[in-house]
């Protein structure tokens, strides 16, 4: 199985001298149903690592209710970017997001910044609808940097290896009629463990097997006395699992929605600004105050008040646990008063991470 992001579209995020100029005119579409399957042709082209199985997979099931954004010139795709719905519980709470993939910009086209334009908009969208981040599976984390998403995570995908099974361990291949007890499972097991981890339902898995069988493998389910104790992916024809974990970056889309999302450890009040160079309703003066019991409560406040400075970037990094306080302090366009980092440290860093989709 392969993922489905930014192969092929690195160099269309280099920024040129004339990239806003370019981003000025350019034409930015967001897709309705009857034209998604119109960027199958780039999809293939972008990511030919994919078996057209896959690809049929995709433009079956992920286009029945993602969002796809395109540039367009003189009638022709030039460029495109996928939005993924999923409901993410984030310490225990629904979460509408979206996993963006299939980024891909034709060759041709590149270096004329069109993907930055395509991120921008996407993000812009994502606030207006009321999301607290997006997340992306990259092709090398350098591409997004300069769009403030931060690696927070390596996916750690378990295989199944026919004759490693347990004494008393029955394995078998799941079936649609299995669906919606793996669901059940899935998000007690996960929600005991986990702060971040996308919701299960009969639905999910229905499609997850599907993916697999996409690709020539299974889903796996373990049973010990016919309880359910875990599930696991199955290709036969790969002769080991890949060794290389993929990393998942996240970027903040409602700095309020997101402070709002974590706990705290004890009593903590901090007055500080926030900076965004891509969401202007974010670039503001808070206020956050609260208890573990409470949570966080939040008021915008006066920037005279503010006893530091942190990016977008930054406090995605410390609320996500990817860094430290100090760790931030050292980023450009960060600057804490030591009572600040104090209160700051009793942040509960959302890092108890299970965010293993594909696509």
């Amino acid at each position: 199985m392969k993922s489905a992001d930014a192969q092929g579209a690195t160099d269309a995020l280099i920024q040129t001298d004339n990239g806003k100029a370019w981003e000025e005119k350019m034409d930015i579409y967001k897709l309705d149903n009857s034209e998604r399957q119109m960027t199958r042709e780039l999809y293939e082209e972008i990511f030919s690592e994919d078996s057209k199985a896959f690809v049929d997979y995709y433009y079956t099931e992920k286009t029945k209710d993602n969002q796809i954004y395109a540039v367009k010139e003189d009638g022709k795709l030039c460029a495109m970017l996928h939005l993924n719905p999923y409901t993410i519980l984030v310490n225990g709470n629904e979460k509408q997001a979206h996993y963006i993939v299939a980024v891909a910009t034709k060759e041709e086209y590149r270096k004329r910044g069109f993907m930055s334009a395509l991120i921008k908009r996407a993000l812009q969208d994502m606030y207006q609808a009321g999301e607290t981040f997006t997340y992306l599976m990259p092709a090398a984390e350098k591409i997004y940097l300069p769009h403030d998403f931060r690696t927070v995570y390596e996916q750690d995908i378990k295989y199944y290896q026919p004759g490693e099974t347990e004494e008393g361990m029955e394995v078998s291949k799941a079936v649609e009629a299995d669906c919606e007890a793996l669901a059940q499972w899935a998000n007690y097991m996960l929600g005991g463990k986990y702060q971040i981890f996308a919701r299960r339902d009969e639905a999910y898995y229905q499609r997850l097997i599907r993916e697999c069988g996409s690709d020539g493998g299974s889903l796996m389910i373990y049973r010990k006395n016919g309880e359910i104790t875990d599930c696991r992916l199955y290709y036969p024809d790969e002769e080991e699992p890949k060794s290389e974990k993929p990393k998942i970056m996240v970027r903040i889309v409602d700095v309020r929605r997101m402070l709002m999302s974590v706990r705290l450890k004890s009593l903590m009040a901090a007055c500080f600004q926030i900076t965004d160079p891509i969401i202007p309703e974010n670039n503001r003066c808070v206020t956050i105050t609260g208890t573990e019991f409470s949570g966080v409560m939040m008021m915008d406040s006066k920037p005279e008040n503010s006893e530091g400075t942190i990016t977008v970037a930054a406090l995605a990094s410390l609320l996500f646990g990817a860094k430290s306080v100090d760790e931030v302090c050292e980023e450009e366009g960060v600057q804490m008063s030591e009572r600040m980092k104090g209160e700051m440290e009793k942040i509960v860093p959302l890092s108890q991470i299970y965010l293993n989709e594909v696509v």
